[in-house]
């Protein structure tokens, strides 16, 4: 096949997990003998290739223009709301026009290019998407990976949701992360029958405890004061509401009560970071939390599961959760939140002889200290836990067998198409 493939981040601009998921996915779509483009956002000053060629896939990063002073005249008014927020939606915008005209009036009337099917990954691509679609006759598939409701618990843009349904509708296919999101987007009004469920993946060489040594695991526990005999629970991800990590402060004093060596590594950046310190010396919890607010690459982040001793993740909604999978396939044991929309439900075995973690209630933090008190005192069954995480990861979440998935999805939609 020879795919388009619209996502709003790619490397080497990363932001979160999409744009890990896209530079995996699409690589190994490469690898499977499919032809890949990428249609992606350039950065802040242009500075990135409009056109190149990388691990075999053309990408291309439209250069922007600021439409921001026009916007207010033409938008909705939740639009107009958004503030210094009305420039983002205008770089989404013309990312999202410019690409559609790229790959309609360049590639494929001028240049020649013939593509099987466009794929565009959430509403920051999907009105490419949609446009090009019109434009070519070309099968479209819509990757969703979160909804504007789920991610601000219901206080979002009318606006991006209305975005996220239109392209559900217009999509031939629609793909989500896990049946939990499947069962959000059916709720929604999207077409139950177009939906299908492929699950996110990790590269459990790159993601192994054997690629870091205990010299570099050492370095990462002394940056935060902790000792050899300390136990060391991890929080890594985006500093907002929705992740929780107010909750697990929160969970804190009810652990060191059981746990009483137990210290909390809190890595990431996001709006919550004043209201956390004030929680932390509230609490007097300062021995015991170590922050570290900033976006740490990959290679630090994978030093960072290594050395640590359990991975805490009390999202209160969360459509796949990426970081789990990661710390399953470092042997670490994972304590997630499972109420509401949760894929880490579904990727962490919480009971039974494949059991690789605990699944709580993100919205009581008492619960979540029981997580975290189960997994820690007792440490057999720790590190029990994390192989059994590793084995789960190589069984059914290798990039290899997620691409597998995911293009044979695609692949029965072109068939059902040719037989209508």
């Amino acid at each position: 096949m020879r795919l388009a493939v619209l996502v709003y981040e790619y490397p080497p601009k990363i932001v979160g997990g999409l744009g890990t998921y896209a530079a995996e996915i699409t690589r190994k779509f490469v690898l499977s003998e499919n032809d890949v483009s990428v249609f992606t956002m350039n950065d802040d000053k242009g500075d990135l290739p409009t056109r190149e060629l990388w691990r075999g896939i053309e990408i291309h990063r439209p250069l922007h223009i600021d439409v921001s002073d026009s916007l207010p005249d033409v938008v909705a008014e939740d639009v107009r709301k958004w503030g210094r927020g009305l420039q983002f939606f205008s770089k989404i915008l013309v990312y999202n026009y410019l690409s559609a005209a790229k790959i309609v009036n360049e590639l494929v009337k001028k240049e020649g290019f013939k593509y099987d099917v466009l794929v565009a990954h959430d509403w920051l691509s999907v009105i490419a998407g949609v446009t090009a679609k019109r434009e070519l006759g070309l099968p479209l598939v819509f990757h969703v990976h979160s909804t504007e409701k789920g991610r601000t618990l219901g206080n979002g843009s009318e606006v991006v949701s209305s975005i996220e349904y239109r392209g559900g509708q217009m999509a031939d296919l629609v793909i989500t992360v896990s049946n939990a999101m499947k069962e959000e987007l059916i709720e929604l009004g999207f077409p139950k029958d177009k939906i299908q469920v492929c699950y996110n993946g990790v590269d459990p060489n790159k993601y192994s405890l054997q690629q870091v040594n205990q010299e570099k695991r050492r370095e990462i526990r002394e940056r935060y004061g902790l000792t050899d005999d300390d136990e060391m629970v991890l929080f890594i991800g985006r500093l907002v509401g929705v992740k929780g990590v107010d909750k697990l402060i929160m969970a804190i004093p009810h652990v060191l009560q059981k746990v009483s060596n137990a210290k909390f590594v809190i890595v990431g950046l996001g709006g919550m970071e004043d209201h956390l310190k004030a929680m932390v010396k509230g609490l007097k919890l300062e021995e015991a939390v170590k922050f570290r607010f900033e976006f740490i690459p990959e290679e630090e982040r994978i030093a960072h599961y290594a050395a640590c001793d359990l991975a805490v993740f009390p999202s209160l909604y969360e459509p796949f959760g990426i970081v789990a999978l990661e710390a399953m396939s470092m042997e670490k044991p994972v304590v997630v939140g499972a109420a509401g929309v949760s894929g880490m439900k579904e990727i962490v075995v919480s009971s039974g002889s494949g059991q690789c973690g605990f699944h709580v209630n993100p919205n009581e933090p008492v619960d979540i200290a029981w997580g975290i008190v189960s997994c820690l005192q007792n440490q057999d069954r720790k590190q029990e836990l994390g192989k059994n995480g590793r084995k789960r990861v190589l069984a059914e979440f290798t990039w290899e067998a997620i691409a597998k998935k995911t293009l044979a999805t695609y692949q029965e939609m072109l068939s059902q198409k040719k037989k209508d």
